[in-house]
C-alpha cells in the first residue's frame, strides 16, 4: 500500500477503499465528479471578506480579526493548509494582540467547499484553541458537513501528491 500521509489515523477500512481508487486510477475522476466548480475567491481582500461573512453569521462575538490571506508559505514552513495566529505588541505603555488567519494559497485553485472547511477551521481556533471535541462540534456547527470535507480534502490531496 503506498504510504497515504494526509489519511494517517483513519481507519483501515477507508485506507484500502482509497488504496483501490489509487491502484484502479479513479481516485481524480471520483473527486472531480464530486466537486466539479471551483470559487471565484482569487484576492486577499475577497478571502478577508469571505471569512468575515463567515465569522460575522457564527462568532460575532469573538474577538476580532487583524489579516485574513492566502500564504505560499505555509504547506512548506509548517506542514499545514491554514493558521490561525496571534500576536502581541507593545503600543506605548498598551499590549495589542491581533489575530491572523492565513490560508494556504493551493485552496485557491480548490472547490468552494473545501475552502469554506478550512475558513470554518481556522475560525473555530477564535474560541478553541485545541483540536478537542468543542472544537470539532464548532467547526460541525458552521459546516454540518466537515468531517465529510476533511476527508474529501485529504483525499483530493493525496491526489495531487500523485
Amino acid at each position: 500500500m503506498n504510504e497515504l500521509r494526509y489519511l494517517r489515523g483513519y481507519p483501515e477500512h477507508i485506507l484500502v477503499q482509497v488504496q483501490r481508487l489509487i491502484d484502479e486510477q479513479r481516485l481524480g475522476t471520483v473527486l472531480a465528479k464530486r466537486y466539479p466548480e471551483r470559487h471565484q475567491i482569487r484576492s486577499d481582500a475577497m478571502l478577508y471578506g469571505y471569512v468575515m461573512e463567515l465569522k460575522q453569521r457564527y462568532l460575532r462575538k469573538s474577538d476580532p480579526l487583524a489579516k485574513v490571506l492566502f500564504d505560499d508559505r505555509i504547506a512548506v514552513e509548517r506542514d499545514a493548509l491554514g493558521t490561525h495566529t496571534r500576536i502581541s505588541r507593545a503600543h506605548g505603555g498598551k499590549l495589542k494582540a491581533k489575530k491572523e488567519i492565513r490560508v494556504d494559497s493551493r485552496f485557491r485553485d480548490l472547490p468552494p467547499q473545501f475552502l469554506r472547511m478550512i475558513c470554518v477551521h481556522e475560525l473555530a481556533h477564535l474560541k478553541e484553541l485545541e483540536h478537542n471535541k468543542a472544537f470539532y462540534n464548532l467547526c460541525q456547527h458552521m459546516e454540518p458537513d466537515y468531517f465529510q470535507l476533511e476527508l474529501d480534502l485529504r483525499l483530493w490531496l493525496t491526489q495531487l501528491d500523485l
